[in-house]
């Protein structure tokens, strides 16, 4: 997608304007949300091509063995980043499905509403700030 089409690219994002007696999650506030999730994707997709190109054009078959293992290590982070911009590709296109049912922006424990500046800060949030909190209190006990 060319760079003057997106709307609420990661780099250029802009909060939503709320008023005061606007409905939480009305239309205008899931298309913001479906903008900032869809351009997110199309970045991580454009990252995933990019790797792609590197990987295959600078692939070398070093005979020093120091070089070759530094590209190694180099192409190993490179895909595991690119494995954890994978499973993030799967929670936005959860949360995509979401704001198409009607579903997004409350929280899956309780239902309070998670709150838009929130989700601006992580789009993909499920639980609120509250049910977090204790989800990360339970992790840090059980030792997950």
């Amino acid at each position: 997608m060319p760079q003057d089409k997106k709307e609420f690219a990661l780099s250029d994002f802009k909060p939503y304007d709320l008023s005061k007696e606007e409905e939480y999650m009305n239309s205008a506030q899931l298309d913001h949300f479906r903008s900032i999730l869809s351009n997110w994707r199309q970045e991580l997709m454009e990252e995933v091509d990019r790797t792609k190109v590197h990987m295959q054009t600078e692939l070398n078959n070093y005979a020093d063995p120091n070089d070759r293992a530094s590209q190694e290590e180099e192409f190993s982070l490179e895909l595991r980043t690119r494995d954890r911009e994978r499973k993030l590709l799967k929670k936005i296109s959860k949360t995509i499905d979401l704001i198409n049912k009607g579903d997004y922006g409350f929280c899956e424990a309780c239902g309070v509403e998670i709150g838009i500046r929130r989700l601006e800060a992580r789009p993909t949030a499920d639980l609120c700030i509250d049910c977090k909190t204790l989800a990360e209190i339970k992790e840090k006990q059980l030792g997950v």
